[in-house]
This record gives C-alpha cells, sequence and structure tokens, in this order.
C-alpha cells in the first residue's frame, strides 16, 4: 500500500468517521436481518482502533531483557543468548474439554499421538486440543468452503494473507465466529495475564462490525497472533554461490539482472530464479496488499501505474532470457529444496526461509549460506520495502461453544502467549527436552531428528495467539545478521496510508483482481505478450476494479479526512 514521499500526513481520525463510511462509501453491510445473518458482496470498510471494549492493556513483566535492543516493530530486538527460561504462568488453568483446531500444514503433518502434544496438554492444565492439519498451500482457498458448510471443528487458525481467498470476509466473522467482546473486555490479567499484555493494535486489529456503518456494532472476534513487523517476504541470495563465481551483492534492479545473467546457464541446469510475483513489485515501487496507492490526489492501482508496465518487463525479461527455472509455471517445484541443491540462486520466500536455511547449515543438511536482498530499486528511484502492517493472522472460535468452553480455550492461548525466555514457549516451540531438542554447547536449544518433522517444521500451536512481544531468536550469528539487516531497511520501509483501518474489497473486484494475477502469470511466462496489457487494465477497471475505487476512495477520505 505504497504511497509518494509527498504526500499529504496523515490526520487524526476518530472510531465514528474511520467506522462509518455513509451511503457514498458502499460499506455494503446491510442492518442485521432478524435471523442474525448479514450478506453482501459490496465490500466493507473496519476501524481497528479506538475502541473501549479491547482488554485493558497490562505490560507483563519480561523475565529476561534482550541483548540486541532494536527499534519495534521493524526494528525488533533480539537474544544472541539463550536465557535461562522462567514459568509465565505460575498456576495452570484445568480443563477437561476436549477441542479440534483447524491449522494451516506444509508438509508431513506429525502424529496426534506423539509426546509433544500430551505434554503441552499437561502444562497448561488438561484440556485436550486435537489438531485438524490441512494442506497450507490450499487452506486460503479450501477455508472458504469449510467455513460455509461451518466445517472447520471448533476453531480455525488463519494467516491474514489468507484473507484475499474469502470473497466477504466480513460477513463470514459475524456469521460464522464466536464473538468474544463481554469475555475479554476490560481488565483480565487476573486470568490472562498475557493475553492481557498483548499490544492494543492486535486486539483492534481483531474487531469486526455486524454493521460497518454504525460503530456501536463493533466487536471482536478473533484472537490475535503474533504482531511482527518488519519485511515479512523477502529475495534471498546463495552467498556462497556468488562468491563462488566472482558476484557480489546486487543493491539496485539493473544488478539484480546483471547478477541473474552471468550465473544462469541453461544448459547446464542452473537458473537465477524460480519465481518473483510477490516480493519485486517492491523493487518497482509499487504498492502491496490490494495495490492501492495515493498519487496526485487520487487511488491509483497498481496496474495503472507506468511503474506495473516496467516490472512485467522485468520479469518477461527475466523468462525469456531463460533466467528462471522453467518448470516454474507448473506450480509444483519446491524451491526449498532447488535452493538448498544449488539449483537456483535466488530464492524468494517468507522471512523465517533465512532461519530455517541457517538451522539446517548447523545441522548439516545444507551448505554456504543465505542473505536477503536489501531494499533496491530501479533506475534510481528511491527504494521501498514491504513489511508487515498487520497481525500475522488470528484463531477464530465456533459460535456453538458456549462460554465457559471459549474461556477454557482462551486459558490455552494465554499459555500460547508466552514471550521467548519463558518455559511455556520453550515447550511450545521447541518439544520436550532429550525427545525433539538437545542444549547446544552454546546453550542454545537444537532441535533433534523427531523435533524437526514434530515442533519445527509444523505451524501446530505456535501461532495460535500473540507473543507479548516478538523477538529475533536462535542462532547467535544469524540473529545479528537479522538485526543489522532490520536496521538496514527500516527506513526504507512503505508507508501505511490505510493505518487505522481493514478494508475490504467488493466480491467483484477480488474476482477481477485475481483474474489480473493470471494474467500477470501469463505475460511472466511467455504465455502472452506485453502489449496486452493496456487490454489486461481496461478488464480489470471494467470488471470490478473501477467500482472499487470509489469504495477505496470513500474509505481512505473518511480515514483521512474528506476531502
Amino acid at each position: 500500500m505504497a504511497t509518494p514521499s509527498d504526500r499529504s500526513p496523515i490526520r487524526r481520525r476518530s472510531l465514528f468517521k474511520v467506522a462509518g463510511l455513509g451511503a457514498a462509501g458502499a460499506a455494503g453491510l446491510p442492518i442485521l436481518a432478524a435471523c442474525g445473518d448479514i450478506e453482501s458482496g459490496d465490500g466493507a470498510a473496519q476501524a481497528t482502533e479506538g475502541f473501549d471494549f479491547l482488554p485493558t492493556y497490562k505490560e507483563y513483566e519480561l523475565p529476561v531483557q534482550p541483548d540486541l535492543v532494536g527499534e519495534p516493530p521493524n526494528h525488533p530486538s533480539g537474544f544472541t543468548t539463550y536465557p535461562e527460561p522462567a514459568p509465565a504462568i505460575t498456576t495452570a488453568a484445568e480443563g477437561k474439554g476436549e477441542y479440534e483446531i483447524t491449522v494451516a500444514m506444509w508438509g508431513s503433518p506429525p502424529a496426534g499421538d506423539d509426546p509433544y502434544f500430551a505434554t503441552l496438554q499437561e502444562a497448561w492444565g488438561g484440556t485436550k486440543i486435537n489438531l485438524r492439519q490441512a494442506d497450507g498451500n490450499t487452506f486460503a482457498d479450501t477455508s472458504v468452503q469449510w467455513l460455509a458448510a461451518n466445517e472447520f471443528g471448533d476453531g480455525i487458525n488463519i494467516f491474514a494473507w489468507m484473507l484475499y481467498a474469502h470473497p466477504n470476509f466480513q460477513e463470514t466473522v459475524v456469521n460464522t465466529f464466536y464473538d468474544l467482546t463481554d469475555i475479554i473486555k476490560g481488565d483480565i490479567s487476573e486470568r490472562w495475564p498475557l493475553l492481557a499484555g498483548e499490544p492494543t493494535n492486535s486486539w483492534g486489529q481483531s474487531v469486526w462490525s455486524t454493521d460497518p456503518e454504525d460503530p456501536e456494532t463493533a466487536r471482536v472476534f478473533g484472537i490475535p497472533s503474533n504482531f511482527s513487523g518488519g519485511p515479512g517476504n523477502g529475495v534471498f541470495v546463495r552467498t556462497d554461490l556468488l562468491e563462488d563465481a566472482g558476484l557480489a551483492m546486487p543493491t539496485t534492479v539493473e544488478e539484480v539482472l546483471e547478477v541473474a545473467r552471468a550465473w544462469s546457464d541453461d544448459a547446464n541446469g542452473k537458473w537465477a530464479f524460480l519465481n518473483l510475483d510477490y516480493v519485486s513489485p517492491e523493487w518497482f515501487g509499487l504498492a502491496s496488499g490490494d495495490g492501492w496507492a495515493y498519487i496526485d490526489g487520487k487511488l491509483v492501482h497498481n496496474c495503472e501505474r507506468p511503474e506495473y508496465t516496467e516490472w512485467l518487463e522485468f520479469r518477461r525479461t527475466c523468462w525469456d532470457e531463460k533466467l528462471v527455472h522453467p518448470d516454474t509455471p507448473t506450480g509444483t517445484l519446491d524451491g526449498h529444496v532447488l535452493h538448498v541443491d544449488g539449483t537456483i540462486l535466488m530464492s524468494q520466500d517468507g522471512m523465517s526461509w533465512w532461519s530455517d536455511y541457517s538451522n539446517q547449515v548447523k545441522t548439516g543438511t545444507a551448505e554456504g549460506a543465505i542473505e536477503p536482498i536489501g531494499a533496491i530499486g530501479f533506475n534510481g528511484r528511491k527504494p521501498i520495502r514491504f513489511v508487515n502492517f498487520s497481525v500475522d493472522g488470528w484463531t477464530f472460535l465456533s459460535k456453538d461453544l458456549t462460554e465457559d468452553q471459549v474461556k477454557e480455550i482462551l486459558d490455552v492461548a494465554n499459555f500460547c502467549s508466552a514471550p521467548y525466555g519463558t518455559t511455556e514457549y520453550e515447550l511450545l516451540n521447541y518439544g520436550v527436552e532429550g525427545t525433539h531438542f538437545e542444549y547446544g554447547d552454546d546453550g542454545i536449544p537444537v532441535f533433534t531428528e523427531a523435533g524437526t518433522g514434530t515442533v519445527q517444521a509444523p505451524v501446530n500451536l505456535k501461532t495460535f495467539s500473540g507473543q507479548v512481544e516478538v523477538f529475533l531468536t536462535g542462532d547467535p550469528d544469524f540473529v545479528q545478521r537479522k538485526f543489522e539487516y532490520n536496521a538496514s531497511v527500516k527506513d526504507f520501509a512503505e508507508v501505511n496510508i490505510w493505518e487505522g483501518m481493514r478494508v475490504e474489497g467488493p466480491a467483484d473486484y477480488k474476482s477481477a483482481a485475481q483474474t489480473l494475477l493470471d494474467q500477470q502469470a501469463d505475460i511472466a511466462f511467455g504465455r502472452a505478450e506485453l502489449s496486452t496489457i493496456p487490454d489486461m487494465v481496461a478488464t480489470f477497471l471494467e470488471n470490478g476494479g473501477e467500482a472499487a475505487r470509489e469504495h477505496y476512495t470513500a474509505a481512505y477520505d473518511k480515514l483521512h479526512g474528506d476531502k
């Protein structure tokens, strides 16, 4: 959600102005029908701050202070030593219920009878949480079907980036999930001190309104996951392969292309890239998220900007010159495997890949090293770096649960919010000592083979609720490198023009945007010509983009002050 550096400053907004868009805002959610359900495909806009019904924030006193002190959220603090874990919860809750929570899983799901799960159950007081591990690659799309059919168990954990697959998520939330407001508002620190220590902003981003035109209908429907600022994704380069080839880390888009040409060798099975679809737009100054930027007094979509054509020209050049793996369009390749074996030089991935690769090197299953490309620009422009604006996701609970059942699940969520340096965090994130991890010579937990498959790789319950503070952790050298990297890019962080609001585009817009993504891929992989871009843009605008501009403009005006 980029905006030029000379944009007008953001003015303070009130809850009433953000939540109520008025008739011109096309908020699209009517007053509740008698049955309690709402239905709409016109999009919505929701305030995420200014509420008086959130949990009262009470700072949780950390058991140990970090070694590296940053400037959160985009430059988080870090630990280069492993502290002696201390209990975060002195008196465990008592629970006898059994619940099923649907979570995403990339890879092979761990066995439910592993001692990891039994030990967690005992530690948090007896409540049994059975995980329904579903394929993360298709989770966003299939979760739409599960929610429509009410077949997600007692709760579901959804990452924020998955919401783009849901055509009318606002109505889904208020029709499907438990309204937590009356349970968690006010001072909850006696029973749930860790949930009370989560940032107020995280709870604010967990609010949806049954009628966004009426501020009084705003309610809390989700348990927030971490708010981890800074870059969420990056393009990672095998620095050892660069060095072997006598090449330097690129500092501009032009240098990226030069390095890719120098290193790639199609005939011998070496390519610079696997894919460049979701990180490289920042190299050209395009906007993240839904792709709207405020330029010259109006909202403009990425596809309408000359930088969009430049970006697709770059991607097409990489394809035509055989700098991209030829099987990328199939969507069947494992980028991690290809990066480890040196088939590709650069891998577009989540920031967790950096630590995962470092851990593989440490355990001898990979060699070399990777580093993310910094904030770079094209044609001499000032770079931007996409950063996280939202909590990572939410755990939503079924509205069919009772209040006592919800409170019992919140006891588990409170446990899962324990920060680094606590025994609860160690158990949740590393497992059982001797089974899932051993302490290394430097005192830092090192996963065993069993721990890698059961604890490290799966999502499990690590995203069930947010930690009271998120730190850089793990191998000391890695923590230092990432700390320095975040410091180097923080001043280029993209400005969030929607701060204080969550805007959901109309259903037609989402459909048109998906078509545009497909057409972008056609151009990038040589299945369509660059000359078709104007027609693509016109089709996008006609089929939902232009109407969406009105919706987003109304939301923007309410957020920043009517123009």
